[in-house]
């Protein structure tokens, strides 16, 4: 288990540390702030990160990288969402499209996305969930035919966040309908700007907005197929590993907690507090065990080693306490501090809004649970 960093992690950290807070990286990371339910274009504040090198630290530089280690990498996840950087361009785009290219790509799919991807050129989203499928991604529909040496995709994907800003999207679909629930799937690169894409928005109660991409007979090549033709559903259970960090999470759950302090500190401080003690307490305690639990996958993934198990706890405890910490957070400003929309309020409001769906992404927590049975299941009928 991991309690503490290196010397060097803390050197790189604090270098990191001193790059966020430019006078023009503030500026940007001011006009990318999302006020009042509006929904800002982030990718002016995603090319100067890309400019300083900050995006994708841990890929080779022939990809745009640094060549520093994976966990560097989530060293700068951590510092953009503590300097105010809005995580989710970073999340898709990096850490789990761009990270599962570098891991499942070909050499020639590498060398034509992730370099663009790491300077903040262009940005991708990834498209598994239909409307019908939900968490069962087995039960997905979306059809790819064969066109000449290509294909041509048809169906409909839901839930997609920021989608109407990249341009690239990691496709799960059926180029074998009829082979069997698990089998027949495969995994492409689609173009977002093709002919055939539609993007609408999905009304909710989010700030952040989700999408909805119809794909109309949209033309993919075969260079866009990534691995063997209907051997995607190994690959995708790798992919949804690697978004299952839990570091995300942990972070909103972190900055939650902070806004909520920051509120009772702007209280009467004649008031008493003492009925939040052991809420903090708790939620502070559940902090650090998450904190630990996103490294331990994180450090498995620098070494070559996807544990989904791992990753479903990591994933399950870690986005239950963010929605637990938003839960109880949200009746922490008062009446005053909610009318003024003082800056904790207003992070809390969003918060509230938002923490329900961080249970449903990236699999659900009842699914997260049955990974984990289905586990200790086995290793208890390998010690009988």
């Amino acid at each position: 288990m991991r309690y503490g960093f290196t010397e060097e992690q803390q050197r790189f950290r604090a270098g990191v540390r001193q790059a966020l807070r430019s006078a023009e990286v503030r500026a940007a990371v001011a006009d990318a702030t999302p006020a009042d339910g509006v929904e800002p274009d982030m990718r002016t504040l995603y090319r100067l990160l890309g400019k300083l090198g900050l995006l994708a630290v841990h890929w080779p530089a022939e990809f745009g990288g640094a060549d520093r280690p994976l966990t560097d990498a989530a060293i700068v996840a951590e510092e953009l969402v503590r300097a105010g950087v809005p995580d989710t361009l970073h999340v898709n785009t990096i850490q789990i499209v761009g990270q599962f290219l570098l891991m499942a790509g070909s050499a020639e799919q590498k060398r034509r996305h992730l370099p663009a991807l790491a300077q903040g050129e262009r940005f991708a989203s990834v498209l598994y969930t239909e409307p019908d499928a939900g968490s069962d991604l087995g039960a997905l529909r979306t059809a790819a035919e064969p066109d000449g040496d290509g294909y041509r995709l048809t169906g409909t994907k839901v839930f997609s966040l920021k989608t109407r800003f990249v341009d690239l999207g990691l496709c799960a679909a059926r180029t074998t309908p009829g082979a069997g629930k698990y089998q027949g799937i495969s995994l492409f690169l689609v173009d977002l700007t093709a002919p055939g894409v539609t993007v609408s928005v999905i009304p909710g109660v989010s700030d952040e907005q989700f999408h909805r991409v119809d794909l109309d007979a949209v033309p993919v090549s075969g260079d866009d197929l990534i691995g063997a033709r209907d051997q995607g559903w190994p690959l995708l259970n790798e992919a949804l590993a690697i978004e299952r960090t839990g570091l995300d999470y942990f972070l909103k759950a972190e900055r939650w907690l902070d806004a909520a302090l920051e509120a009772l500190a702007d209280r009467d401080p004649e008031s008493s507090h003492d009925a939040h003690l052991e809420h903090i307490g708790r939620f502070d305690g559940a902090l650090a065990a998450d904190h630990v639990l996103a490294w331990e996958v994180l450090t498995g993934l620098a070494s070559g080693r996807v544990d989904p198990v791992a990753a479903a706890v990591a994933k399950y405890h870690s986005s239950e306490l963010a929605r637990d910490v938003a839960e109880w957070a949200a009746g922490v400003p008062d009446p005053g501090q909610r009318a003024d929309r003082a800056p904790a309020a207003v992070i809390l409001d969003s918060a509230y809004r938002e923490a329900p769906g961080l249970t449903l992404s990236a699999g659900t927590s009842e699914v997260m649970l049955q990974i984990m049975a289905t586990a200790f299941d086995s290793l208890g009928q390998e010690k009988r």
